[in-house]
């Protein structure tokens, strides 16, 4: 079996994908090595030379602008529960609080991780 080595492509969804990729090329001394585009997103990759790991800045259409909120995942928590019971990971029951919902889970080391999830976020 191949041997994973390194970290090889990292995504993140950005407001500006444009901005973002500015940033962190400065920052990081990121290449740029491609365009890409579908079907309401597009994105912008970057390579880490010395590492060759490839960020990529994608930015959907139906953003509205809005800034990140740690309360407002986009993702389901239900689902990575059952995904969490499926790998025996450590985690909480989902917690509805009123800030939103969480999800606490740990990986190997112990480190605690935390999933919000709130629902009426506009």
């Amino acid at each position: 079996m191949p041997t994973f080595s390194r970290v090889s492509h990292i995504s993140f969804s950005a407001r500006d994908a444009e901005a973002s990729a500015q940033w962190w090329a400065a920052l990081l001394e990121l290449t740029e090595i491609d365009r890409v585009a579908g079907e309401g997103w597009r994105a912008i990759l970057l390579i880490h030379p010395s590492s060759r790991t490839i960020i990529e800045f994608q930015q959907h259409d139906a953003n509205r602008g809005e800034a990140f909120d740690p309360r407002r995942t986009g993702f389901e928590l239900d689902e990575w529960l059952a995904r969490f019971e499926e790998l025996g990971v450590d985690h909480s029951p989902i917690a509805d609080r009123e800030y939103g919902a969480v999800l606490t889970f740990k990986d190997p080391d112990g480190i605690q991780f935390e999933m919000f999830f709130k629902a009426d976020h506009p």
